[in-house]
């Protein structure tokens, strides 16, 4: 690979490579505040690489690659280099993770607490823990909660915040000196920027958490909550962790004890500051 960089994020280091320079330099930038690996080590290997060598040039498209790989996956415009390397990432995780139990979710920490927050795409887990961070909860990670399978404690993953549409505006707004990435117009997602973790984020990313909250957050309704029983909170993770089955029994004991010793809701709200509320007292009524 032509130009590299490495990271450390949490207890996952990753080796990003690619044949072109741009996107490299997009990460480096963006990921400048994190640590480099131990030793220059990495768990993961991430590559974005031309399919054909005339793709450098002509129409560059960048093919995601690495330690693992999705054969039909679809080749991304070099304009979308930090999503290409977002997504590689995502997958290098999402396939080869064996420590943790990985929960498609969003966390948040608040003495000592974490909050978890996991529902279908678009149900603004990712929005709500950025906005979250502003108010005095540190931000854990917006893609993936990884749960210790021996203690139950929740590690941190801070990386970029993918926020989508109107959620790139209302971060703006909210935290107006913050650091983003390009915006990136018309993806299948939509329009889509990545939000660069406070700096609490990365200098703490190495503690852990309990967590002490589980929350289904979904978007566009009128406010309403629900507790969530054991079982269906069961059937919910499995559906929400990529490794579940690849761990065998260490994933369906470290799920048995989430599910019944965290408390779970469901939340409907119409608007970020309706969920914001929410939050707020069904933190403070556990």
């Amino acid at each position: 690979m032509r130009h590299l960089h490495r990271v450390q994020i949490g207890p996952a280091s990753f080796r990003i490579g690619s044949d072109w320079r741009e996107p490299i330099a997009q990460v480096a930038d963006l990921y400048r505040d994190y640590p480099a690996p131990i030793d220059g080590v990495c768990d993961y290997t991430v590559r974005l690489f031309a399919a054909r060598p005339w793709r450098r040039f002509v129409r560059p498209a960048i093919t995601l690659g690495g330690d693992f790989t999705l054969p039909d996956a679809v080749p991304m415009p070099l304009e979308w280099g930090v999503l290409a390397a977002e997504m590689a990432m995502n997958l290098q995780l999402a396939l080869g993770e064996r420590r943790y139990l990985l929960l498609h979710a969003s966390a948040v920490e608040r003495d000592g607490r974490a909050l978890l927050m996991t529902g279908l795409s678009g149900a603004g887990k990712s929005t709500l823990a950025a906005l979250l961070a502003t108010r005095g909860w540190r931000l854990m990670g917006d893609e993936f909660a990884l749960i210790d399978p021996a203690t139950g404690l929740a590690h941190a993953f801070p990386r970029l915040v993918s926020l989508k549409n109107e959620s790139v505006g209302v971060m703006a707004r909210a935290v107006p000196g913050a650091r983003f990435g390009p915006l990136l117009a018309e993806t299948p997602k939509g329009d889509l920027r990545h939000l660069v973790p406070d700096a609490t984020a990365i200098a703490r990313m190495a503690e852990p958490a309990r967590p002490a909250l589980m929350l289904y957050p979904r978007f566009g309704f009128d406010t309403a909550d629900r507790e969530v029983p054991p079982a269906e909170g069961f059937v919910r993770l499995t559906q929400a962790s990529t490794n579940y089955t690849a761990l065998g029994e260490a994933g369906f004991d470290a799920l048995v004890r989430l599910v019944r010793d965290v408390p779970a809701q469901a939340i409907d709200y119409p608007d970020t500051d309706a969920a914001l509320a929410q939050v707020e007292r069904l933190w403070a009524a556990l």
